[in-house]
């Protein structure tokens, strides 16, 4: 039997890059994954690859920026797979790479409607759902933007920022009731949300850092999944050469 044998994961952003990548490893050590996105082809191929390959899982679209669909999200992964023991927080969108002065209001206001208030809707609704099964594992895919400043990318490194916050928070406020809560920096990844023309600062074109595949991700994060009770919570797990 797998280490997560049992398990059931909700992993958003699940449909390509990370989140995929994180799904099949997880469905893989046995867990059942309940894979969540907006796009619905994308993750009913996550899923049908899982499937194939003799795991479980099945798709859910939702936009996490509408609470209700979380909401049914969660219904849907109690209804199907009995509960839910963890939930991997990867949904996220880079939408302008501008300077202040000259960026896009709403491409700002957009950013961290996906990014941290996004968050805070899975984080929140998922609660009673981990409570009930006794605790649970909550893993929130943060960025080295959101502990240090990077030129051009305002809405996404104040969004990074607030949710390295949220993980703090809430691993503060669930440690009593056994459900861990942390932040995994991969660092820069090439997926399809990096795979256009970077500006100065970008930490994609600083030379110290090792460009991943998301396959480079799945260790770290199954070691979030895996470790022994009551294990790390509050913390910040980067995959980053260098530091903060």
């Amino acid at each position: 039997m797998g280490a997560l044998a049992g398990k059931v994961a909700v992993v958003t952003g699940a449909g390509r890059g990370i989140g995929a990548a994180i799904a099949e490893a997880y469905a893989a050590a046995g867990a059942t994954v309940v894979c969540a996105a907006r796009s619905a082809p994308e993750i009913e191929a996550t899923s049908a690859r899982i499937v194939a390959a003799g795991g479980a899982a099945f798709a859910v679209p939702v936009d996490v920026t509408d609470a209700a669909q979380v909401a049914t999200l969660y219904a849907r992964s109690v209804e199907q797979a009995g509960g839910i023991d963890m939930l991997l927080v990867n949904a996220g969108v880079s939408l302008d790479q501008r300077p202040v002065e000259t960026s896009d209001p709403d491409a700002f206001v957009q950013t961290i409607a996906v990014n941290l208030t996004g968050a805070y809707h899975c984080a929140r609704l998922a609660i009673p759902h981990m409570r009930a099964r006794g605790g649970g594992r909550m893993v929130m895919l943060g960025s080295g933007m959101g502990h240090s400043s990077a030129h051009g990318h305002a809405g996404y490194s104040c969004s990074k920022a607030g949710l390295w916050m949220l993980t703090r928070i809430l691993a503060d406020e669930l440690r009593k009731d056994g459900i861990s809560v942390n932040e995994l920096v991969p660092g820069p990844v090439q997926t399809s949300m990096t795979a256009v023309p970077q500006r100065t600062g970008s930490v994609v074109s600083n030379p110290i850092e090792w460009l991943k595949r998301p396959q480079d991700v799945v260790p770290l994060a199954m070691f979030l999944a895996t470790c022994a009770a009551p294990g790390p919570t509050g913390q910040s797990f980067s995959l980053m050469r260098r530091t903060f």
